[in-house]
């Protein structure tokens, strides 16, 4: 009799552990959405702040998708891709959208993929944001070279204006991280809890 007391006990103290890791899981599923819905717009925001350049315009929505990805890690995939298309939409220049997607969507799942852990050392970040800078100036200097677009030789005028928003993007990324970062461990250990 006792013995099945204490597997009765064991077994209703199993399942309120698995209910409560299921209830916790959730609550974290749910706090990764609304801050990512939250970070996509600070980065059209961002995005709003812009120099117009010869065939578009740079931006700072990259150092806020940079920031982001510190926080979010690779699921900065969807805030960057949406936020900044919308912000290409606003600016009227929907034929960006696409490529916008892809590039600051790639942008955010890669500095993700590399800024997703606890011990972010200095080298870290920097390879991280130089690694996700390549991807944007690259993929506007493939995307604008296209036939339907400018041409190789009118695309090569943005890669300046482009390597120019990429310096400022890391600059401000490690401003926010240096400046938000006890807020940043507080969210992750909110979001990433184990």
């Amino acid at each position: 009799m006792k013995e099945n007391l204490s597997k009765t006990y064991v077994a209703e103290k199993t399942a309120l552990h698995t209910h409560t890791a299921h209830k916790e899981s959730h609550r974290e599923a749910i706090m990764k959405i609304a801050l990512s819905g939250i970070m996509a717009a600070f980065i059209i925001v961002a995005t709003q702040l812009r120099v117009p350049t010869g065939i578009g315009y740079a931006n700072l929505g990259d150092g806020v998708i940079l920031f982001s990805a510190s926080i979010l890690g690779p699921i900065t995939f969807f805030p960057a891709a949406i936020g900044s298309a919308v912000a290409d939409l606003l600016a009227g220049y929907p034929i960006y959208i696409p490529a916008t997607f892809l590039i600051k969507g790639m942008m955010g799942l890669v500095s993700g993929k590399i800024l997703h852990r606890e011990d972010l050392t200095f080298l870290r970040k920097i390879a991280a944001f130089f690694l996700a800078e390549i991807i944007m100036i690259a993929g506007y200097f493939a995307y604008e070279s296209l036939p339907f677009m400018y041409g190789m030789k009118a695309a090569a005028g943005s890669v300046i204006p482009n390597l120019a928003q990429a310096a400022v993007g890391i600059a401000l990324a490690l401003l926010l991280i240096s400046l938000l970062g006890r807020f940043r461990m507080n969210i992750r250990s909110k979001l990433f809890a184990k």
